[in-house]
């Protein structure tokens, strides 16, 4: 049943030279993510501004979310660097990297981003004198929370960044000699029944061994250097699962073995989470849950991003007319999405529109407002072209 899949398959007689497949998945993620961060309001997790009222619900939902969206995202942008690197030298990479990702990183330190932290301020109580008067306070280069200098969402543009430029040795010494045979080696194991799977072993003990000194998830990348590791092993695997087309084909015919491994995975994170909320609240505490809990999650991750890889390749990879359209525009509608949402947030969830009609205004409206202001704006103007990482 697994191996029902040939050459002849409609994903396999797409053009080698581009995988349209991670462009639609791209597309997607990050629509997704805008959702995801909506629903961030009406959750009992920490957030920027924060519903009155929550949805048990949207937080079952959000649970799975948390460990694939940005998980597949870093390993599309390593698939993404070998069809870069196709095309560039290491040097032209380099440079390319820092006018896309640092160029707006930056730019949106200080532009993007203050707008959050001015309205988080003012939804918690702190008054200002106007914009103006709380926008100084980001030149005292005071980190948040205690001041008003961050990358909030931006970690992924500050994180993928100095993934690519670590990288570039290991991408290097993939080309020759004993990077060679690692990757015949790697290619041997991939075309093994669930073969790729085991990735997630080299996932889970980073994780064991960095988390022990670094157990938070802070985005902040001093202090992050286990959350840093585990998707730096993403960008990775996303690097090395497209560097031969032989592997497109193992993957495509393997699916349904990530598609049983992610729903397994999956099963076992819900019964934990069932039974430590319901049944044994004091599991929470014991140290053998929790690891159960991570290794889960580990697996859940990986197999969850091989699914959507090898699913997205089968149906997902042709080529549509709107397509280079929304591959353009989506990094941009990233960098805008989270500010757009909490400012839009302050002013509706003043009008007490409950958890799920609030949910989808609030969606729809930054949605709404994320795409005209790329599209009527940042599309049209050379410097903002510059500065939003477009070419």
């Amino acid at each position: 049943m697994i191996n029902t899949d040939t050459a002849s398959s409609p994903a396999s007689t797409i053009s080698a030279t581009r995988r349209y497949d991670l462009d639609w998945l791209r597309v997607i993620c990050i629509v997704i993510l805008l959702y995801y961060h909506v629903g961030m309001i009406y959750v009992p997790w920490d957030w920027h501004i924060k519903s009155a009222e929550k949805s048990e619900a949207m937080r079952w939902i959000m649970i799975w979310l948390h460990y694939w969206r940005m998980p597949l995202l870093f390993f599309i942008s390593g698939a993404g660097t070998y069809f870069a690197l196709k095309k560039r030298s290491y040097s032209g990479y380099a440079r390319e990297r820092i006018k896309r990702l640092f160029v707006p990183l930056v730019f949106g330190m200080f532009v993007i981003v203050p707008p959050q932290i001015y309205y988080e301020r003012l939804f918690n109580g702190v008054q200002f004198n106007g914009y103006g008067d709380f926008y100084r306070t980001v030149f005292d280069f005071i980190p948040y929370p205690k001041g008003s200098f961050s990358w909030h969402h931006l970690w992924f543009v500050a994180y993928l960044f100095l993934f690519s430029l670590v990288s570039i040795p290991m991408f290097r010494w993939l080309k020759a000699g004993r990077g060679l045979r690692f990757m015949d080696w790697t290619e041997r194991l991939v075309a093994r029944k669930g073969g790729a799977l085991w990735y997630a072993l080299v996932i889970c003990i980073s994780q064991v061994i960095l988390q022990h000194f670094y157990p938070d998830e802070t985005h902040a990348l001093i202090d992050d250097w286990a959350y840093f590791a585990f998707n730096l092993l993403l960008f990775w695997g996303g690097y090395i699962l497209v560097s031969r087309p032989v592997f497109w084909q193992m993957m495509l015919n393997q699916r349904r073995i990530y598609a049983w491994a992610t729903m397994i995975t999956t099963l076992i994170m819900y019964g934990l989470y069932i039974a430590i909320r319901f049944y044994h609240p004091a599991w929470d505490d014991v140290w053998w849950c929790d690891l159960l809990w991570d290794i889960n999650s580990f697996c859940l991750t990986w197999f969850s991003v091989l699914a959507s890889i090898a699913y997205g390749h089968h149906y997902l990879n042709r080529p549509h007319p709107i397509l280079p359209k929304l591959n353009e525009g989506v990094y941009p509608f990233y960098i805008l999405h989270q500010t757009v949402i909490v400012a839009v947030g302050y002013y509706l969830l003043k009008l007490n529109l409950g958890v799920w009609g609030g949910f989808w205004v609030i969606s729809t409206v930054s949605l709404v407002l994320s795409v005209a202001l790329y599209w009527l704006i940042i599309k049209r103007v050379k410097i903002l072209r510059l500065v939003f990482g477009l070419k």
